[in-house]
């Protein structure tokens, strides 16, 4: 394996784990309103966040690129008063990457929320604990394997996207290079035994991922 072949790997672990990071808070929060609250356009929100795993990775990068770049609403604003580019940089692989995992923790935490029995967080208000509380003392430790499940499925799903990443990132070797992008490259440029190397190395990282949250996740017959 060669030096620019770890580079590659390292920047896909490296932006995959920030966009969960980055992803997760929203995630988790919007997953206990859907599960825990009754309010106006619930349906409506949970439609708009279950988008990106429906329409195609391209549209969804399309959108973040007249978004994100210098012309766009979010970074017209970015440049301006920070100078901040995002579109062709790390930065822009890392939104574009947390965009594409956040539908994906959100069914998975919700799954887990709704997997907690209502009467143990009833109980902890009943003793005089704030909602925060409950929330943190009960709820969360209750629900931790499928959340961690739900990580790491989603880690397995940045590992492997493209669609949204090359239109918002671009390939630009040494920059914003994820595994995916440089397999196509690879292959583009007839070096196909580099790709299916770094291929195999892409799905061995994603079997490991998804075969753990698999052990995670919780099932009828272990509880």
């Amino acid at each position: 394996m060669s030096e620019g072949d770890w580079q590659i790997i390292l920047f896909t672990l490296v932006t995959a784990g920030l966009a969960v990071i980055f992803a997760l808070p929203a995630a988790m929060w919007l997953a206990w309103l859907l599960v825990r609250k009754e309010w106006f356009g619930k349906s409506l929100v949970e439609t708009v966040a279950t988008l990106p795993l429906v329409v195609p990775p391209v549209a969804t990068g399309l959108l973040l690129l007249k978004l994100l770049g210098k012309k766009g609403m979010i970074g017209s604003w970015l440049h301006g008063h920070f100078g901040i580019e995002i579109v062709f940089t790390a930065k822009a692989v890392v939104i574009a990457l947390a965009v594409m995992v956040f539908p994906l923790l959100v069914r998975s935490i919700r799954t887990a929320f709704e997997e907690v029995p209502r009467i143990y967080e009833e109980a902890g208000s009943n003793l005089g604990r704030r909602p925060i509380k409950v929330f943190f003392l009960i709820t969360l430790p209750l629900a931790r394997r499928g959340i961690i499940a739900g990580i790491l499925l989603s880690f397995a799903r940045a590992l492997g996207e493209f669609g949204a990443t090359v239109m918002v990132a671009g390939f630009i070797p040494g920059v914003t290079e994820t595994l995916p992008l440089a397999i196509y490259r690879n292959v583009q440029i007839g070096n196909d035994a580099r790709a299916l190397w770094l291929a195999g190395v892409s799905a061995a990282i994603a079997f490991a991922a998804v075969w753990i949250s698999a052990r995670l996740t919780p099932h009828p017959h272990r509880r």
